[in-house]
């Protein structure tokens, strides 16, 4: 153990934005916004989004929505709810920031995907391979992925 009072302080913090992602994964289809995570474990909001996207690359309100259009996929690959529907289920208040978020990480359109995955019967995969297979990769990791195979 260290007795470095900035070394404690990081140990803190990264126990402190654990506990925000995983309050994210837990309650992505809530109403959360960064101002009301950062008062759950006593933060500024500017705080906690600097420190955030310092430790997992990324700020709280892409990583939120990077959970819900996970959730969003594999409730369109279900097929039993519209786009809409979906929309809502995953706890997004407006269809168009939805579909734009949509698209930009998957690089279709929430119908255009549900249809692709009907058709293809991504269903008949397990689960576990589904998920892998389709999960959403930003457009700037898509591009930096095939930049490295060319």
């Amino acid at each position: 153990m260290t007795n470095d009072p900035a070394a404690l302080q990081r140990l803190r913090d990264i126990a402190l934005l654990r506990s925000v992602r995983d309050r994210i994964d837990r309650e992505y289809a809530q109403p959360l916004d960064v101002e009301a995570l950062a008062r759950g474990v006593n933060m500024s909001a500017g705080h906690l989004s600097r420190r955030f996207r310092a430790t997992y690359g990324e700020s709280p309100y892409s990583y939120l929505m990077t959970r819900r259009i996970e959730r969003a996929m594999a409730l369109l690959r279900r097929g039993d709810l519209s786009v809409t529907e979906v929309c809502f289920t995953v706890g997004c208040s407006s269809l168009g920031t939805f579909s734009t978020r949509f698209a930009e990480l998957v690089g279709i359109s929430p119908s255009e995907y549900r249809r692709r995955a009907l058709q293809a019967d991504v269903g008949e995969l397990p689960s576990c391979h589904a998920k892998q297979i389709t999960r959403p990769i930003r457009n700037r990791e898509a591009s930096a992925a095939a930049s490295s195979v060319a």
